[in-house]
């Protein structure tokens, strides 16, 4: 799986960083760090993470997508 933050739309909530704190870290009050080639075994909390983004600046990607140069089933989740 692939992951894209919208750092522009991210607003620092932090709800992506409490709820995969393996994938995604907050560094300050509002700068986000995150894991662009997060493992599979992270999947589900990674899509916990992306919906629960109120400004939905988190896209995820199928390693299939990932490995056809991100263009094929891509969708913003978060």
């Amino acid at each position: 799986m692939r992951l894209v933050v919208d750092l522009n739309r991210c607003q620092g909530y932090a709800q992506c960083a409490f709820l995969a704190p393996e994938v995604f870290t907050m560094h300050g009050d509002e700068a986000l760090m995150y894991d662009p080639q997060a493992d599979d075994r992270q999947r589900e909390n990674v899509r916990r993470a992306a919906d629960a983004c109120p400004v939905k600046a988190i896209t995820v990607e199928p390693e299939d997508a990932a490995a056809a140069g991100g263009k094929a089933g891509a969708s913003r989740v978060g």
